[in-house]
């Protein structure tokens, strides 16, 4: 399955509690979309999040977000390990 790479930038005000909580509401829809959210890392200084997911499409790895919480990434890239 493609690897992604999604970028969100200039969240205003996030934190690190924050994206822990997103992030567990990303794994509770996942499934049914045929998602899996691996990992993710912020950056509160510059306001970014960045989301590593494994997923069929981009959109796909996009409708989990806009569905568990509604924060819809900026960018989404295809990565490839290595």
């Amino acid at each position: 399955m493609p690897l992604y790479m999604d970028t969100h930038r200039k969240v205003k005000g996030v934190t690190a509690a924050a994206v822990t909580e997103a992030h567990a509401k990303d794994l509770k829809v996942q499934g049914k979309h045929g998602v899996n959210y691996r990992n993710y890392w912020v950056d509160e200084k510059t306001e970014t999040i960045f989301c590593l997911v494994e997923a069929p499409s981009p959109e796909a790895a996009a409708r989990v977000h806009r569905e568990a919480h509604g924060l819809i990434a900026d960018e989404i890239h295809e990565v490839h390990q290595g």
